[in-house]
C-alpha cells in the first residue's frame, strides 16, 4: 500500500471510528428497555454528513436499523449505514433487516461487531456482501462489546449481563454493626448516579437480607422517567420476605419478582402472591442451602431479561464475583470512615477477587461529589 493510500485508509478508519461511536451513544439511549433485543444505534451518512439516525425502540421493535432507513427514505441510496450490532437476517416479528438495507440501496454498512445469536452469527453480513453491499466489521469493538454484553450473553450462556454496585464508607464498611441504624454512605450525586443506572438495566436485584434490613423501593426516581419501571428481583431462598414491606406495597405498580428455593411449596408461593401481587419462581438451591445463582440468572435469561443490576449486599456481592457472575462492579467509596467495627462492604475473599489482575480490570476511576467511583470489568 503506497503513502497516498496509507493516508486515505487512515483517514477513513477516523471517520468511521468517529461515527461508529455516535452510533453506540444513540443505542444507549433505550439500554434496559429493548430487552430481549439489544440497544442498538445507527446512522446513515452521506457525503460525511448524517441524514438519519435510529435507535432500538422501547420493548426491542422497530429496530434501529429500520427506523433510519425510514427517515433517511431515498437519501439512503448510495450512503453508508454504521450500526452498532450485526443487522438481523433472519425472519422474526418483521422481515430481515438485511432486506430493508439491500432495498434501500445502502452503499456500504459499517458494523461494529457480529452478533453471536445463532439465527444470525455472520450472516447478516454474508447475505449483504453478496447482494454487493461493501461492509466492514469490528469497528469501536470493544465497547460495542461492553454496550452488548447482556445480549451476547443471553444468547451464549443463556443468564443476562450482571452489573453489581456496593457502597463502601472510606475504611471499607458497607453498615455498623448489627443493631445500628442505616448508614448512608453516599451523597447526592452518587446517588444519582445509581439511579441512572438502574434505569440502563432491565432488573434489579437484591439478597433476602438487604430487603429485610433495608426495605428498598428498588425503582428509578429520575425527573422524566416515572413511567420506566425495572423488573424487581428479591433472591430470597426461604420466602420471608414481609407482605408488610415496602415492595410487597408497591408490587401493584412496579414488577416484581421472588426468585425463592425449591423447598417452598407451591402451596405457599401461590398465598403469598395473592396477598402481595408478587410473582414467586422457585429454583434448586446450591451447596449452601440457598438460590443456586445460575439457576436464578438463568430463570432472568429465560424471561428476556439481558441486564441486571444488584445492589445485594456483602454476602450476595462475594458469591457473584467468586462465580464470577459479576460482569461489571461499581463501588463507591464515601469520605467518611465509619471508626469502628461494622459489616464490610466485601470479605476478604471477595476483595481479592476483584483486585486481582487476572479477574478484573479497573476500568474507570472518578468522583461524584465527594465520592469515589470505581469501576471494575470482569475479564473474558
Amino acid at each position: 500500500m503506497n503513502i497516498a493510500r496509507q493516508s486515505e485508509h487512515h483517514k477513513q478508519s477516523l471517520i468511521d471510528d468517529a461515527f461508529m461511536a455516535a452510533a453506540l451513544s444513540l443505542g444507549r439511549r433505550n439500554m434496559g428497555r429493548t430487552a430481549p433485543n439489544p440497544a442498538v444505534g445507527a446512522l446513515i451518512v452521506h457525503d460525511g454528513a448524517v441524514i438519519a439516525r435510529g435507535w432500538t425502540a422501547a420493548s426491542g421493535r422497530p429496530h434501529a436499523e429500520r427506523i433510519a432507513l425510514e427517515a433517511a427514505g431515498g437519501a439512503a441510496r448510495g450512503a453508508t449505514l454504521y450500526v452498532t450490532l450485526e443487522p438481523c437476517s433472519h425472519h422474526g416479528a418483521t422481515t430481515p433487516c438485511v432486506d430493508a438495507i439491500i432495498a434501500s440501496g445502502v452503499a456500504r454498512v459499517v458494523s461494529a461487531i457480529e452478533d453471536p445469536d445463532p439465527r444470525v452469527a455472520g450472516r447478516g453480513h454474508a447475505r449483504l456482501q453478496e447482494a454487493g453491499v461493501r461492509v466492514a466489521t469490528g469497528i469501536c469493538l470493544d465497547a460495542a462489546r461492553r454496550d452488548h454484553l447482556g445480549h451476547i450473553l443471553r444468547v451464549t450462556q443463556g443468564r443476562p449481563m450482571v452489573t453489581l454496585k456496593l457502597a463502601q464508607t472510606a475504611d471499607g464498611y458497607a453498615a455498623g454493626a448489627e443493631y445500628d441504624p442505616r448508614l448512608f454512605i453516599t451523597g447526592a450525586v452518587a446517588d444519582a448516579y445509581t439511579h441512572v443506572q438502574r434505569a440502563l438495566h432491565g432488573a434489579i436485584m437484591v439478597g433476602a437480607g438487604t430487603a429485610r434490613i433495608d426495605d428498598p423501593l428498588m425503582t428509578v426516581r429520575l425527573p422524566g422517567m416515572e413511567e420506566h419501571k425495572p423488573l424487581r428481583v428479591v433472591l430470597d431462598t426461604h420466602l420471608a420476605l414481609s407482605t408488610r414491606s415496602r415492595l410487597a406495597a408497591t408490587a401493584r405498580d412496579a414488577p416484581t419478582l421472588i426468585i425463592a428455593g425449591e423447598g417452598v411449596t407451591e402451596k405457599a408461593a401461590s398465598v403469598f402472591a395473592a396477598a402481595t401481587a408478587i410473582e414467586v419462581a422457585r429454583v434448586k438451591l446450591d451447596e449452601f442451602g440457598r438460590v443456586d445463582l445460575i439457576a436464578a440468572l438463568g430463570l432472568l435469561g429465560a424471561r428476556g431479561v439481558t441486564r441486571v443490576f444488584c445492589e445485594g449486599g456483602p454476602r450476595l456481592a462475594e458469591s457473584l464475583l467468586l462465580s464470577s457472575l459479576a460482569d461489571e462492579a461499581i463501588l463507591h467509596t464515601g469520605l467518611k470512615p465509619l471508626g469502628r467495627q461494622g459489616q464490610p462492604a466485601l470479605s476478604s475473599a471477595a476483595r481479592a477477587q476483584l483486585e486481582n489482575p487476572a479477574f478484573y480490570r479497573m476500568a474507570d476511576s472518578a468522583m461524584l461529589g465527594a465520592d469515589r467511583l470505581t469501576r471494575y470489568e470482569r475479564l473474558a
